[in-house]
């Protein structure tokens, strides 16, 4: 399978059943700036995982903030997704739905984003494969 940088609509999880199931079945857990919910489905998918990524409109009143934070998660996790999730996720009957949601209190830049991506993958699929 050759690395694949992209992040399609099939990737992005968009299913109201299966994001209430991850709420209410699912895992979770902290990784500062982020906190992430995941849940195995038996679904067939096209993609090994589905996410689905949230800043609090509460905490980031405007919409230009929002979506810079959302932009900066988005290109760290395509940049990452296949070497750190996808190359363990391999086996056919292990597909994940999970959503990482954005706690930070204030706006990081792309690199501290990026450096925590990569640690809340490598926790994802520890906790995966437990």
């Amino acid at each position: 399978m050759s690395k694949t940088y992209t992040f399609t609509k099939e990737e992005r999880l968009c299913n109201k059943r299966l994001i209430d199931e991850l709420f209410h079945k699912g895992s979770s857990f902290l990784c500062y700036p982020f906190k992430v919910s995941w849940l195995i489905v038996d679904d067939p998918q096209p993609f090994p995982a589905q996410v689905l990524f949230s800043v609090s409109k509460k905490r980031y009143k405007r919409a230009v903030d929002r979506n810079l934070i959302k932009r900066r998660i988005r290109e760290s996790y395509r940049l990452h997704k296949q070497q750190y999730l996808y190359s363990l996720l391999n086996d056919p009957d292990k597909k994940i739905v999970f959503s990482i949601g954005y706690i930070g209190k204030e706006i990081t830049p792309y690199d501290f984003i990026e450096k925590k991506m990569l640690k809340l993958l490598t926790q994802l699929t520890g906790q995966i494969g437990k």
